[in-house]
């Protein structure tokens, strides 16, 4: 690509701060790895023929006459140059600064604050970021990239050495696209080696549906010149081949790819830096013709619970690139899944408005979602460490489709995984299937509870009974899972039940429905019969629904029970954040008869003093349960004077 300065001025620009931070991380080496900065400059100039390509349909025009995609290498050893250039799209100069002035990405500022200056750590950060172009500047100390827009006719050329600022210049290109031209650093004189670079693409890039070309060795390396121009000529006179196999890896038979290539393909669509926990390749024929090859990463990205995000599969029909986010093939409770889909059905001219309205659309969405369902349900039974891996990244965001996919909601909930009132810790997990399968005789129901936290949940009072009967309770801590658990009421028939709401019933108690009704009245009235129920509600008011003794106490004093249909903790601080107005919602406050600070408050004949204990046990209950007090101030002080009075009774 040939260019002439114009006699436009120079102009330097700064680089944002989150750029600036980010390339001095990629300067100073963070990657052993250093060669996957070819794969990513290989990659953009692949999106950039991409986008030619589709916007081509609809305006031939811009390919004028050069309609033979192709991305070429050289190199000059005496310079110390590498030089990567694509007939693709080019950029205008906004396109320039947008795209390599600044990190047009959300969760930036997110990712900078999770750096923790471990390089092995840091590295895997960056990989879920994706670098892309800056990965550059692992080996180069100056990069210049010239490019021309499709249909333009003002070159730009960008130049910089990685550290502040930026320099922009007009220039006078004859052909569109974009070449990047790499100053290489003393350590990395290995990149203007022809069988390095060779080696390079075929590992990494083979799979590019595009000529990724290469001069014929015996031209590979043209000499130092002093005339400029007739390098150039010598170059563009010159015979390339191509480097790599040029095929789209998903057209090929599974047989025929490698593991690795399946690999280093996730790397080329996802523009992350590990590999994929798994993945599927499939070709569908019949009524609908297309193919897929999905991935499920190993790591969430930052802006994961973003769900306004453009997230979605590569789409492709009939090889010719259309979207590169088409959110419509899959629900969005799946929007970590990456990969490709090639139809034969679908317009070339399609649309996402289009593809809105379409039954095709409709019928390659459910099919997909069933096979990544599929792919995840093998994955947990055949390799279920890797599944407790894809578990802690995207279990929260695999819940959301409970409330979304009801077509589905039976293979989802075969597929989460809760901590337990019986594991150690909160990273050690159990199915649905595996709780049923070690339920205790006579047991019913699945029982859980919802809390802020781990620990809250794994110490909670209501638990205690169920500990004394050996019976298992799942923790659930997500922010989600109160809202999961009003979306999923069963599982393979079985109910769900919270530990925290009403009148619990456990396992062994009367089943016949006349006996629990007996017993329930029976229970009732000797409950209004204990003294401290009038005692403690006339101390309580309205701050409590009812007053009554607890079954499910064994150790704690007192315990807030919520009513069946009243809104947990989650869910109100989930809508208060929201800036959404809730209703008052009073708990039930049940005490523990057998518990000796419930004996001693039986035995209290002042009034005052017995209000004091009251209140505090009242507010020890509420942040039992992760809740807020309302009165803070007014706790301190109360439990203020009642030390006080120990020690003065001492």
């Amino acid at each position: 690509m040939s260019d002439t300065a114009s006699p436009n001025t120079t102009e330097t620009h700064t680089f944002q701060t989150e750029a600036k931070q980010l390339l001095k991380l990629m300067i100073h080496s963070l990657y052993s790895n250093r060669e996957i900065f070819l794969r990513e400059l290989i990659s953009n100039a692949s999106d950039a023929i991409d986008k030619l390509r589709f916007k081509s349909i609809e305006a031939p025009d811009l390919l004028g006459e050069d309609a033979e995609f192709h991305i070429d290498i050289t190199f000059d050893k005496e310079a110390k140059t590498l030089v990567l250039a694509d007939n693709g799209i080019g950029m205008s100069r906004e396109e320039v600064i947008t795209n390599l002035g600044t990190i047009a990405k959300s969760g930036t500022a997110e990712f900078l604050t999770n750096l923790t200056g471990d390089q092995a750590k840091d590295a895997q950060l960056i990989g879920q970021f994706g670098v892309g172009f800056y990965s550059a500047f692992m080996v180069a100390d100056v990069v210049e990239v010239r490019t021309l827009a499709a249909g333009g006719d003002q070159g730009v050329l960008w130049r910089s050495s990685g550290e502040d600022a930026y320099e922009l210049e007009e220039v006078e290109l004859t052909q569109r696209g974009t070449s990047v031209t790499l100053y290489l650093q003393e350590d990395a004189l290995d990149f203007a080696d022809d069988f390095r670079l060779r080696n390079v693409v075929r590992k990494y890039s083979d799979h590019i549906d595009v000529p990724v070309r290469m001069l014929k060795q015996a031209e590979a390396n043209p000499q130092d010149n002093a005339d400029d121009e007739a390098v150039i000529d010598q170059v563009e006179a010159a015979e390339f081949e191509p480097v790599n196999s040029a095929q789209a890896l998903w057209t090929r038979s599974r047989s025929e790819v490698s593991d690795d290539e399946y690999k280093e393909f996730y790397k080329h669509v996802s523009h992350d830096f590990e590999d994929p926990l798994s993945w599927s390749h499939n070709r569908v024929e019949g009524k609908l013709e297309y193919s897929s090859l999905l991935y499920l990463p190993k790591r969430a990205p930052f802006d994961m619970y973003n769900r306004e995000v453009p997230r979605g599969l590569k789409l492709y029909v009939q090889r010719v690139f259309i979207l590169d986010d088409a959110e419509q093939f899959l629900p969005l409770y799946l929007r970590f899944v990456k990969g490709v889909l090639d139809s034969n059905d679908l317009p070339l001219n399609v649309s996402r408005e289009i593809l809105q309205d379409d039954e095709r659309v409709t019928s390659i969405r459910n099919a997909l979602t069933k096979r990544v369902l599929n792919l995840l349900d093998t994955m947990a039974k055949k390799s279920p460490e890797d599944y407790q891996t894809f578990w802690n990244e995207f279990g929260e965001v695999l819940k959301e489709g409970a409330g979304e996919d009801f077509a589905n909601r039976e293979a989802l909930a075969k597929l989460m995984r809760f901590a337990s009132s019986k594991s150690d810790g909160s990273a050690k997990t159990v199915s649905l299937d595996a709780y049923l399968e070690r339920k205790v005789a006579e047991q019913e129901a699945i029982y859980y509870i919802c809390s802020e936290t781990y620990e809250t949940a794994k110490r909670s009072p209501h638990l205690e009974m169920f500990k004394a009967k050996d019976v298992e309770v799942l923790l659930m801590f997500d922010r989600i899972d109160e809202w999961l658990m009003s979306m999923l009421t069963e599982y393979t028939g079985v109910q769900f039940i919270d530990v925290m709401r009403g009148d619990v019933t456990l396992p062994g108690e009367a089943k016949d429905e006349q006996d629990d009704a007996d017993k329930k009245e029976e229970e009732d009235s000797a409950a209004n019969e204990h003294p401290l129920v009038a005692r403690i509600a006339d101390v309580l008011g309205d701050k409590v629904d009812s007053v009554r003794p607890s079954k499910r106490l064994t150790d704690s004093p007192a315990c807030l029970v919520l009513a069946d249909y009243a809104m947990g903790v989650q869910m109100r601080r989930i809508m208060e954040a929201s800036g959404q107005a809730m209703p008052d919602s009073k708990p039930i406050f049940e005490f523990n008869i057998t518990h000796p600070l419930l004996e001693r408050l039986d035995q209290e004949p002042d009034e005052d003093r017995f209000a004091e204990l009251v209140g505090v046990l009242f507010d020890q209950a509420s942040l039992a349960e992760g809740g807020a007090l309302t009165d803070p101030g007014a706790y301190v002080e109360r439990l203020n004077r009642l030390l006080l009075e120990l020690l003065d009774a001492q």
